[in-house]
Formats: C-alpha cells, structure tokens, sequence
C-alpha cells in the first residue's frame, strides 16, 4: 500500500540513480510514475530508475524513503521481486 524510494546512490551514465517500487502492485507503481512525470521508459522489470535530481519530488509525492535493503526486502516481500535472469509471466526471454 506503499511506493518506496531509496537513496540516489547507484551510478549509470555519468549520473547517480535511485530506485522506485511498490509493496502492493505494478499497476500502483506506474499510476504513481505518471502522476509525477516519470517516463514508462524508465521501468525496468519491476522498479523505475529515477535520477538523483527527481528524488526529492518523489518524496514530496508520497514515495517512502527507505534504504536499498529495505526496498529490496519489501519488493520481495510483496512477490513483486523479478530478477535480471528471470522473466515475468508471458513475457519472452
């Protein structure tokens, strides 16, 4: 019943990254993505890659901020967790 952010701490592309997820569904998560601008591009298998200086808006928007274990934990908690070397339902490897 949560979107969670954790800190901009991972770098990729010359700029540092955090990462944006639900703890009740994927619907959730990209309802929440729109409502603040965040392109469906930047979706990746079960989180959104935000950059460094989206982090605060998101807060401000209601994301929780937690750490990154955390944010791992609830994501796998919530069944939502889909690692690189696994697919999602229907999808093609």
């Amino acid at each position: 019943m949560a979107i969670y952010i954790d800190p901009p701490t991972w770098p990729g592309h010359g700029r540092m990254w955090s990462h944006l997820v639900s703890d009740t569904s994927f619907e959730e998560l990209h309802a929440f993505a729109a409502r603040i601008g965040i392109p469906r591009r930047a979706f990746e298998r079960d989180h959104y890659d935000l950059p460094a200086e989206r982090y605060a808006e998101a807060a401000r928007a209601g994301a929780v901020e937690v750490g990154c274990k955390e944010l791992l934990r609830r994501l796998t908690e919530a069944g939502l967790r889909r690692p690189k070397h696994r697919t999602a339902p229907g999808e093609v490897a």
